[in-house]
């Protein structure tokens, strides 16, 4: 009685190790789940990180540029603030601070985003402060017309 207890334990001890031996293969479900939800989320919030200044752009017909490589975009806001992509600089630090970004090349294209509210003489003012330092890929960023 006592070697047939034995190997019956020992046949349920052979059945656990079994059940239990490692799975070699990798679940790479969960991995590719959550790759297209990242993917999904940074296809919906990447249009919007391109500048976060609002501005209220004038309209026109003119056709867009495309650029391979993400622009240096300067925008004036309402109140007439100059900015560096989303950080707020004096017009006496733009210059400086253009050429530190650009490591002193200045053929790099520079867009210029201002606001439909505020003095064309404001947006001349900060666009020859850039032409005078050596920028000569100077561009006005516009909306389209919208189709009535």
């Amino acid at each position: 009685m006592g070697s047939q207890l034995q190997t019956s334990s020992s046949r349920r001890s052979r059945r656990s190790l079994q059940r239990r031996a490692p799975i070699s293969e990798i679940n790479v479900t969960p991995f590719v789940d959550v790759m297209l939800v990242l993917l999904i989320i940074f296809m919906v919030t990447a249009p919007l990180l391109t500048s976060g200044i609002e501005v209220n752009l004038p309209e026109t017909n003119a056709g867009s540029i495309t650029e391979p490589v993400e622009p240096l975009t300067v925008s004036i806001n309402s109140e007439g603030k100059v900015f560096i992509q989303e950080t707020e600089i004096g017009l006496e630090n733009l210059v400086p601070k253009l050429m530190a970004i650009t490591e002193r090349k200045t053929d790099t294209r520079v867009y210029v985003r201002g606001d439909r509210a505020i003095d064309y003489g404001r947006i001349m003012e900060v666009m020859g402060a850039i032409n005078a330092s050596g920028f000569r890929n100077v561009a006005l960023v516009t909306e389209k017309i919208k189709a009535k």
